[in-house]
């Protein structure tokens, strides 16, 4: 699996090296519309989103580590309110505008630095695989 995230200049870094767990959803909001008739649920599907969680190690390499990624994660680029966040996997790539909304950082009792970094879906465009 590889993994690649903009950084605060709009440039796609692999930071498939730094992050030990990723978790992913691609929910869709339900309506229920059971008429009367129904003794059973009738839904549509509403909305779709996207959000996905990163798990990562502390890396502050030049331009690949995930802090130099993620330090500026409030920073809007130009014309585009999320980062291209790219999931690829057997040959199958999910590319979506992810808006990443915290940096959390922790220091763990073993001495380790780690960081879950939590992201939405951030342009309205339904996430799809290629």
């Amino acid at each position: 699996m590889t993994l690649t995230v903009d950084d605060s200049g709009g440039t796609g870094r692999a930071i498939t090296n730094d992050v030990t767990n990723v978790q992913w959803g691609m929910p869709s909001g339900e309506q229920d519309v059971t008429g009367l008739d129904k003794s059973g649920h009738e839904r549509i599907l509403l909305l779709a989103d996207f959000s996905i969680t990163l798990t990562a190690v502390f890396n502050d390499a030049a331009t690949t580590g995930m802090f130099q990624i993620f330090k500026n994660y409030r920073t809007i680029l130009a014309g585009q309110v999320g980062r291209t966040t790219t999931l690829v996997h057997s040959g199958q790539t999910l590319t979506n505008e992810v808006l990443y909304t915290d940096f959390p950082l922790s220091r763990n009792a073993d001495g380790s630095l780690t960081a879950s970094v939590p992201g939405v879906l951030a342009d309205g465009v339904v996430p799809v695989w290629s």
